[in-house]
């Protein structure tokens, strides 16, 4: 679950804690080209304010317009809930500004009740994945477990939403490179956690909204607490700080664990990690090294550009060519090659 469905569900709490009239807006159903995925969510308050997106503005503007006091409507009602569906004609998918063919479905509910979101919004922000379960014919909700291989179901009768955790991100070193890619995963709705225990590097830490750990980067990852939603990422070159914390995080659920460094040195690290640590190459099979994508690049901004479109591309499911990774895209390296970032 994205960040912004947490903030879709926590605004709609508290609008509906304050008796303020509102309602919850999900995709259920798409066909071809959509601008957001099933299951993205929009709360929409009487008075037209609204938390998150189901579209790139237009179809938030007609719900706006159909169901708010702002263009003069009454105070939204109290019943079942509706299926609308968008971009059916090729007009009508150009005036709600959806790409060509595409068209989706929305389940809208009206007055979702207050406890039940408090309930749900707990749940979440205790890190658990819940199954958010909707009768589509009389409004009803119910709460179950999720063991994070369910995926969004709707049969028109039943809406059922797995809902969990945001995606977390814990970095190993606050150099400038972590800092980027910090700054990137925040903006692409990630918890940041970066670990460093040289006092040096942790002193000059500016990003905001990151949760600073000075730990041994191996007690980090076992306190982070890894799940299938989470990311790790060494960033210090420093084998003494590198190795054991991605140890611990290859024996974890993690569904990203990566080091920055050259050619060179990441087969270097494997090897230390087999002769001294236990390893194999099977269990070395997860470690992504060299990280990120080949753009060429320089500057510790590219490099952070190159490694979030890698962690975005695994999160989201993509299959990578080959020729895209720096190992495969780089020419064969010198003996003397020293490079040390994608």
């Amino acid at each position: 679950m994205d960040n912004i469905d947490l903030m879709v569900l926590k605004a709609l709490r508290d609008w509906r804690a304050a008796r303020q009239p509102a309602l919850l807006a999900t995709i259920v159903r798409t066909w071809g080209s959509s601008p957001r995925p099933v299951g993205s969510m929009m709360a929409l308050r009487e008075d037209g304010r609204a938390v998150g997106s189901v579209s790139g503005g237009c179809i938030e503007d007609d719900l706006i317009a159909r169901h708010t006091r702002a263009m003069g409507h009454g105070a939204l009602p109290d019943r079942a809930p509706e299926l609308v569906c968008y971009g059916i004609q090729a007009d009508e998918a150009h005036r709600f500004g959806l790409p060509c063919g595409g068209t989706l479905e929305l389940l809208l509910e009206f007055n979702p009740d207050a406890q039940a979101l408090q309930a749900l919004v707990t749940q979440l922000e205790s890190g658990h994945l819940v199954q958010r379960v909707v009768d589509c014919s009389s409004g009803a909700v119910r709460l179950c477990q999720n063991d994070a291989t369910q995926s969004l179901h709707f049969d028109g009768r039943t809406l059922s939403n797995p809902l969990g955790p945001g995606y977390r991100m814990l970095l190993i070193g606050a150099g400038a490179l972590a800092e980027y890619l910090a700054t990137m995963a925040l903006f692409n709705g990630f918890t940041v956690t970066v670990c460093d225990p040289r006092e040096e590097y942790m002193g000059s830490w500016s990003v905001a909204q990151v949760h600073t750990v000075q730990a041994m980067p191996d007690d980090a990852v076992t306190a982070f607490r890894p799940d299938a939603r989470s990311c790790i990422v060494a960033l210090t070159h420093d084998p003494k700080l590198d190795d054991m914390a991605l140890l611990e995080a290859l024996h974890s659920p993690a569904f990203y664990v990566g080091a920055i460094g050259s050619r060179r040195n990441n087969h270097a690290r494997r090897e230390r990690m087999i002769q001294h640590l236990g390893e194999t190459e099977e269990s070395l099979s997860r470690l992504r090294g060299p990280i990120g994508l080949y753009i060429d690049s320089k500057t510790p901004a590219e490099i952070a550009v190159s490694v979030m479109a890698e962690i975005l591309a695994v999160k989201n499911g993509v299959s990578l060519p080959s020729a895209m990774s720096v190992e495969n895209a780089k020419p064969p390296y010198a003996s003397n090659a020293m490079h040390s970032v994608p």
